[in-house]
């Protein structure tokens, strides 16, 4: 089965398993094409193989936009953050269970580290446009669109591995979905990724580290820390999608940032690096 004829078939039944009624909490089973609960509140599928639970409209500026998904579906086609994509599948290369992707986007590296273990995966994330991608990524792959900030509609400790990739982070959710024993796995840009683009990108915080750590302090022991970085040459196509799929795509006509990006030409040398951080639930 490849994973565009995945996108036409139903939800794995592990992935079901792990969901929760949005409406109700209660556990919600298939029939066939949709999802429904005892309490009768029911999902349907959309047809690229996602379900929606939201019940609100996302405010503007929130979920990634069509352009953004595809200029970052393209991007990492390149193989441009692929080190990163196999750093992540080396970290979970024990998984079994489920695997949720908190902001799992297209799906890219979700789909990496399923393809390195014998797990199942769920995609959470706001952007139905780029679940449309993530359905189809892997065969042991389910998505659904949910506002990460909400208390999520999965069961408690139902997660060997939570994994973030430059997504919000929801301590409180990351400790409840996770097993006692299970990982959290963050990706996050470090503060000289990109760097030589200037204000094309968002700048990165230099005490994001530090800032990390304490948000999910709480919750979590740092188990482990390690550096992914590269020194590459991007083609004007690659800046512009290296630009556009990201927030700084919300942005780009202030300060005349889209006619800069469109006059770019020649290759350009740039920085990618990110930090992979561990960590083991508290209590």
């Amino acid at each position: 089965m490849t994973p565009a004829d995945h996108g036409n078939d139903p939800l794995p039944p592990p992935v079901v398993a792990a969901l929760r009624c949005s409406v109700c909490g209660d556990p919600i089973g298939a029939a066939g094409r949709t999802l429904r609960c005892g309490n009768r509140h029911s999902f349907d599928l959309a047809r690229q193989g996602y379900v929606n639970l939201l019940h609100a409209r996302i405010p503007a500026g929130t979920a990634d936009t069509a352009p953004m998904v595809a200029a970052r579906a393209d991007f990492l086609a390149s193989g441009a953050y692929a080190p990163l994509a196999d750093e992540l599948a080396r970290v979970c290369a024990e998984a079994g269970g489920l695997v949720v992707d908190a902001g799992a986007g297209t799906g890219y590296y979700l789909a990496r580290v399923l393809e390195a273990s014998e797990a199942y995966g769920l995609a959470l994330d706001v952007s139905a446009v780029a679940l449309r991608r993530a359905a189809r990524a892997h065969p042991r792959l389910g998505a659904a669109v949910w506002n990460l900030w909400e208390p999520w509609p999965v069961g408690d400790g139902v997660a060997s591995v939570v994994l973030n990739v430059f997504a919000p982070r929801n301590g409180p959710e990351f400790h409840r979905v996770l097993r006692p024993d299970g990982l959290l796995v963050v990706a996050a840009p470090a503060p000289d990724h990109l760097r030589e683009l200037g204000d094309l990108v968002l700048a990165v915080d230099e005490r994001k580290d530090e800032r990390l750590d304490a948000t999910l302090g709480e919750y979590f022991t740092r188990t482990g820390r390690t550096e992914v970085r590269r020194e590459v040459e991007l083609t004007p196509r690659q800046v512009r999608q290296a630009v556009e799929m990201g927030p700084a795509g919300f942005h780009l006509d202030r300060d005349g940032r889209r006619e800069r990006l469109d006059a770019l030409s020649e290759p350009q040398a740039v920085t990618l690096s990110f930090t992979v951080s561990t960590y083991r639930r508290k209590g």
